[in-house]
Order: structure tokens, then C-alpha cells, then sequence
């Protein structure tokens, strides 16, 4: 397993390379067509639910200083909510812009320093127990992945598929 230069990201490394697998598994099965329906039109669709992950990615990338932009980041930008006017990208396209950005803010992950995880970094929250700083949005970060997967995970019941599985990719390395 590789080992991140700073002892802070011991768990936040294995979290995102399980979130990696995670991501491949929970959108294995559906497709482009199931990935745009909404229960009961209240939930949001999973293209949306991908896209707001994938656009973690991106600011995570952004966090560590990356100098990569989410091509569909007006779509997701903080969390934007669902708006069924706009047009959002193939289940496939953001397959394919996860798989660019996760290997380079993986490297990052590692290489990290811990005087960069301590500058401040301005959430925009006011969360009195959470000190804004890079550190603590790469956890908010993770977090919000975690939900998303769940978000996912839960669709593919609604949408009539089998539970994600937690099968390993030992060929992603990221």
C-alpha cells in the first residue's frame, strides 16, 4: 500500500482508493438511459449524483493545487441542485473524467505536505468546531463522496438492479 508523505492523510488515502473501486462498482450496470430517471420525480438521477462526485475529484485536484478544471463544474458547482432545463453529460463522459483526475489527485494525496494540509481554506461555512483548512475540506470532501456513493448505491435498488458490489479492481491503482 502506498504511504502518504504526511501521517494526517493515513485515512483519508485508503478512503479514496476504496471510493475509486466504489464509484467503478455502484455505476457497473446501469444504464445511460436508468442513470437520467427520477423516482416519483423527487429524487435526483444518478448522471447527477456521478457528476457531483467526479466534481469532488476536481476540487480536490484544486485543494492540492492541481491546475485541472471540471469540464462540467457549472453543472455541479457546490453541490448545485438538479435542474432538468440543463443539459448534463453521458454517464460515460463522467466515467472517463474520473478516470483522468483520480490518478492525479491521488499522486497529490501522497505527496502532500503537511504545511499545505494546515493553510487556511475558507469553506464559507462558519462551522465553529471545524477549523478551515485544507485538511479539513479534503475531509468534507471524502464525506461527501461517501454520501454520494450511498445515494448511488441506493438507486441501483430503486432502479431494479442487483446491490453495488465491493469486488476489487486490482488493476485501478488510484
Amino acid at each position: 500500500m502506498d504511504k502518504p508523505n504526511s501521517t494526517k492523510l493515513e485515512i483519508v488515502v485508503p478512503a479514496f482508493r476504496m471510493h475509486s473501486q466504489s464509484f467503478k462498482n455502484a455505476l457497473d450496470g446501469i444504464s445511460e438511459e436508468s442513470a437520467l430517471h427520477r423516482i416519483d420525480n423527487v429524487t435526483n438521477h444518478v448522471v447527477w449524483m456521478a457528476g457531483n462526485l467526479v466534481n469532488c475529484r476536481y476540487w480536490l485536484a484544486d485543494l492540492l493545487g492541481l491546475e485541472v478544471k471540471d469540464p462540467n463544474g457549472i453543472l455541479f458547482h457546490e453541490g448545485r441542485a438538479l435542474d432538468e432545463s440543463l443539459q448534463y453529460p453521458s454517464l460515460e463522459e463522467l466515467k472517463r473524467n474520473f478516470a483522468e483526475v483520480s490518478p492525479q489527485v491521488y499522486q497529490k494525496l501522497l505527496q502532500v505536505t503537511d504545511e499545505h494540509l494546515d493553510s487556511p481554506y475558507d469553506f464559507g461555512m462558519g462551522i465553529p468546531f471545524v477549523k478551515e483548512n485544507v485538511l479539513n475540506m479534503i475531509g468534507m470532501c471524502i464525506g461527501r463522496e461517501d454520501y454520494l456513493l450511498g445515494q448511488i448505491g441506493l438507486m441501483r435498488k430503486l432502479l431494479g438492479l442487483k446491490g453495488m458490489s465491493y469486488d476489487l479492481d486490482e488493476s485501478l491503482n488510484y
